[in-house]
C-alpha cells in the first residue's frame, strides 16, 4: 500500500534540533547560544507594530478574506519594489502574495509537477524544498555543489531528463550562505529556457545581499516570466515571521494556476500581516538598510574571527545572508555532533546530515551557522566555544572536496 504524502518525508529539522534542548541546563554565566533557525529574535520596529494595530482596530475588511492572490496594493508595491531593484517591468498581474514563501514555493511546484516529475535542487539544499518535493510525489534530483558552494550548469545539464520540470535556486543561499553571481544566474536561465522548464528563484534573503546593486538581470530578459518564478519573503527584511507573508512573480498565467492552488490550502494570504508588508515597504527603507549593514557587520567578524577556528582545521565553506556554513574537524559525524554539542559547548546547530539526501558523504563533516541571531560580541562567545572543544579528530583528512575550487 502506498504510503500518506507526510509518510514519504522526514520530521522538520528546527522541530527535531529543539527537542536536543530536552532536559539541559545552561549556566546563567553560559546561556544557550541558539544559531539552529534563520529568524529574527525581536519583533517588527514599533511603527509597524502601530500599524498593525491600526489596521486591526480602523479597517473592517483586515478581518475578512480577501482576494485569493493577496491586496492589490501589496502586489502593486511588490511589482514597483521589483522593477526598482532589477531595472526591469514588471507589473502587479505578475505578483501574487502567499502565506510565506515556503508556500510560495509549494504553489510553484503544484503549478508545474505531476507525480514522479523532477526538480533538480542544489545541494546542500533547503530542507523544507525536499520535503514539499517528497510530499507533493515529485522526484528531488540532487545537483552537488563545486567552488565556493555554487552549483555548475554543465552538471545540472546532465541531470536534464524528459521528466525534469524545473531547476530550484536560493541566493543568497540557505544553508550556505552563498550569493551566486549574477553571471551565473543568466547561464541557468538560458539552461531552463532552452529546455524549456523553469528556473525557481528563491531571494529570501536578498535584503541582505552583500552586493550592490541589481543582484541579477533576469527580469530584463526577453519573455522573462515563461521561464523564471521569483519568490520573496517579507519575514526576513521587515520581522514578519510570525505573520508569514510572502511573494511569487511569475507571468498571469502560471499565477491562474497558483491561484486554484492558494484558493484551496488559506483562502486568501492573512490580512494582518499583507497591511504590515505593504506599511514596511512605504516606510521603512531606511530602517532596512540598517538592518542590513548590521547583518554585514555580523557577517564581517565571522570573516574577521574565523582564524581562531581555522587553526583548529575548521573551515569556512560559505558565507552570506544569514548564514555561515562551516566543515567541521572531528571524528564525528555531524548528525551526532550537533546534538552533542549543546552540553558540550551550549550551542544548538544544525547538522550538514539535514541538507543532502541520505548517504551523501559530505554532510557528516557540514554544520550551518544561522548568525543573524548572534551579534558580533556573540560570534566571538560562539567561536571561542567551538575553538575550545577536545574532541577526537577526524584521522585522515576527507577525501577531496566537492566544494573545493
Amino acid at each position: 500500500m502506498p504510503l500518506p504524502r507526510t509518510a514519504t518525508t522526514f520530521a522538520p529539522p528546527v522541530m527535531e534540533a529543539r527537542r536536543w534542548l530536552d532536559g539541559v541546563d545552561f549556566a546563567p554565566d553560559r546561556p544557550l547560544i541558539n544559531v539552529s533557525q534563520a529568524a529574527p529574535v525581536e519583533p517588527p520596529h514599533p511603527d509597524l507594530r502601530r500599524a498593525i494595530a491600526d489596521a486591526a482596530l480602523t479597517d473592517d475588511s483586515a478581518h475578512f478574506y480577501g482576494p485569493v492572490l493577496g491586496l492589490l496594493d501589496l502586489r502593486t508595491e511588490l511589482a514597483a519594489r521589483t522593477q526598482q531593484i532589477y531595472g526591469a517591468e514588471v507589473t502587479a498581474d505578475q505578483v501574487c502574495i502567499t502565506s510565506g514563501c515556503n508556500q510560495a514555493f509549494a504553489a510553484a511546484i503544484a503549478t508545474l509537477c505531476a507525480e514522479d516529475d523532477e526538480v533538480i535542487v542544489p545541494t546542500p539544499w533547503y530542507f523544507n524544498h525536499k520535503m514539499w518535493l517528497d510530499m507533493a510525489g515529485a522526484r528531488a534530483i540532487p545537483l552537488k555543489t563545486g567552488a565556493h558552494m555554487l552549483p555548475r550548469v554543465a552538471d545540472a545539464a546532465a541531470l536534464i531528463t524528459p521528466r525534469t520540470r524545473a531547476i530550484v535556486l536560493v541566493t543568497p543561499n540557505n544553508p550556505t550562505g552563498a550569493e551566486y553571481p549574477g553571471t551565473l544566474l543568466d547561464a541557468f536561465f538560458d539552461l531552463a529556457r532552452d529546455h524549456g522548464i523553469a528556473l525557481i528563484v528563491d531571494e529570501t534573503y536578498r535584503d541582505f545581499h552583500a552586493g550592490t546593486g541589481a543582484p541579477h538581470t533576469l527580469f530584463r530578459r526577453p519573455d522573462w516570466d515563461k521561464t523564471l518564478i521569483h519568490l520573496y519573503s517579507f519575514s526576513k527584511a521587515y520581522r514578519l515571521t510570525g505573520h508569514r507573508v510572502g511573494g511569487l512573480v511569475s507571468s498571469s498565467a502560471r499565477l491562474a494556476e497558483v491561484e486554484k492552488f492558494l484558493d484551496t490550502v488559506a483562502i486568501c494570504p492573512a490580512q494582518l500581516g499583507q497591511h504590515a508588508a505593504l506599511w514596511g515597504m512605504r516606510h521603512l527603507d531606511q530602517w532596512l538598510a540598517g538592518e542590513r549593514d548590521e547583518i554585514l557587520h555580523r557577517r564581517a567578524a565571522i570573516s574577521a574571527g574565523f582564524p581562531e577556528l581555522a587553526a583548529n582545521g575548521w573551515e569556512l565553506l560559505g558565507l552570506g545572508g544569514y548564514f555561515a556554513y562551516l566543515r567541521h574537524p572531528f571524528a564525528q559525524s555531524s548528525a551526532d555532533l550537533a546534538p552533542a554539542l549543546v552540553r558540550a559547548a551550549g550551542v544548538l546547530c544544525l547538522p550538514g546530515t539535514m541538507f543532502y539526501p541520505a548517504g551523501d558523504p559530505d554532510a557528516p563533516a557540514e554544520l550551518r551557522i544561522a548568525f543573524a541571531n548572534l551579534d558580533a560580541t556573540g560570534i566571538g562567545v560562539l567561536f571561542d566555544r567551538l575553538a575550545a572543544l577536545d574532541m577526537p579528530l577526524r584521522q585522515a583528512p576527507l577525501a577531496p572536496a566537492t566544494h573545493s575550487p
